[in-house]
């Protein structure tokens, strides 16, 4: 009877033992391999993309300064037109009538004039002999008031002109003239309401970008902490509403001095040669603007991640081991994230094999490459490295 429990301890001190044998044999999982690059801080050009619309460069409401029945319709619509060419033609009749009298007047004032001059004179040969200080005065009156009454006839009859030939509309402009809103017959007035037609001139064009005024304060202190140094020039380049990439290259105008109480942005202009009329006022567009040179880490897309927060991580090697970092990015140069904080100089980037990569997991790095077109390549080895040999 004292033999069965003595059997039953030597059998659970035997499976205590064996499973301390197999635990103590149970190997540790290899190190994962995974592609690495190492980070080096290079010059970056800060680009940012903003959204923008096309402006006229200049547009001109086509207006009559005189009133009257439209008689002509002289341009063609739709076509290109040059300043000083005649558009329209409002009946003349009334204005060549109104320099007709102003011309009459002033003839008849100036055939006054050598009347009062001879009687200023013969005033003036009598005065103390027999004419009075008054007479001659009042002749000097007369002659003074015929001159006069010259150059205000000189003044209507110049009026008259210039009305006259705001008979004929002209534009003020080069540009391409749109559809006329008159018809031949109808009665406009000096400096109506309605447009008659409108003049716009597409080349150049201006393209109104609009920069968030929170980045703006970040740019400026990043050019007053010296993290960023401004172009000499700043130039811009668009993509067009069908994702096409616009040729020319814009020059900057001027800068906005006011926040839009709507969207807090500020505006900024950018000219555009636009030889073939592609772009066309009010069209939408994106600019990609090079504001300067800033020092930073270029970190490939395909190596970080962004949380459903926003925040944006990467993995690196840390003593043999993966660890992960949150990363502070200031937008994104070619396929890489721009990277201000979370990472250093000498850091080794996990690329490749991050797919179920755990904090603190053993790893084993192999450098990599990758090229302008974002594909991972092996680094290729030495040319005098000696083959590892086989264990």
């Amino acid at each position: 009877m004292k033999s069965a429990p003595y059997f039953c301890r030597c059998v659970a001190a035997s499976a205590v033992l064996w499973a301390g044998c197999a635990l103590a044999q149970t190997p540790e999982p290899a190190a994962r391999q995974v592609g690495v690059i190492d980070l080096v801080v290079q010059e970056v050009p800060r680009v940012y993309v903003l959204p923008g619309r096309a402006v006229a460069f200049e547009e001109a409401d086509i207006r009559p300064r005189v009133g009257g029945i439209v008689t002509e319709i002289i341009y063609a619509q739709g076509e290109a037109i040059e300043a000083g060419d005649p558009m329209f033609r409002i009946d003349p009749v009334t204005y060549e009538a109104a320099v007709a009298q102003a011309t009459a007047n002033l003839a008849s004032a100036r055939a006054a004039v050598p009347q009062a001059e001879a009687a200023y004179g013969r005033a003036q040969a009598l005065v103390g002999s027999g004419s009075t200080q008054a007479t001659l005065e009042s002749a000097l009156a007369t002659l003074e008031q015929a001159r006069a009454a010259v150059q205000g006839n000189e003044a209507t009859l110049k009026l008259a002109e210039t009305e006259l030939s705001w008979t004929t509309v002209t534009s003020p402009i080069d540009g391409m003239a749109s559809l006329t809103g008159v018809s031949v017959g109808d009665l406009v007035t000096a400096s109506q309401a309605d447009v008659m037609a409108t003049v716009t001139r597409l080349d150049p064009i201006e393209v109104d970008m609009y920069e968030p005024s929170v980045r703006l304060l970040q740019i400026r202190n990043d050019m007053t902490e010296g993290r960023l140094r401004l172009a000499e020039r700043l130039q811009a380049s668009l993509t067009l509403e069908n994702g096409e990439t616009y040729e020319a290259t814009g020059e900057f105008v001027a800068p906005g001095y006011t926040v839009s109480t709507t969207t807090g942005t500020v505006d900024f202009r950018f000219r555009f040669d636009n030889p073939d009329n592609r772009l066309l006022p009010g069209m939408f567009v994106r600019g990609r603007v090079e504001l300067g040179q800033t020092d930073a880490l270029l970190v490939p897309q395909l190596a970080a991640t962004r949380r459903r927060d926003g925040q944006l991580t990467a993995w690196v090697i840390e003593d043999g081991k993966a660890a992960q970092r949150e990363l502070s990015e200031d937008g994104s140069y070619q396929n890489s994230w721009i990277v201000t904080g979370g990472l250093a100089e000498g850091d080794q980037l996990i690329v490749d094999g991050r797919t179920g990569l755990t904090e603190g997991a053993a790893v084993t790095p192999v450098p990599i490459e990758i090229d302008a077109q974002g594909v991972i390549r092996d680094t290729a080895p030495a040319a005098d490295a000696a083959p590892a040999e086989a264990e």
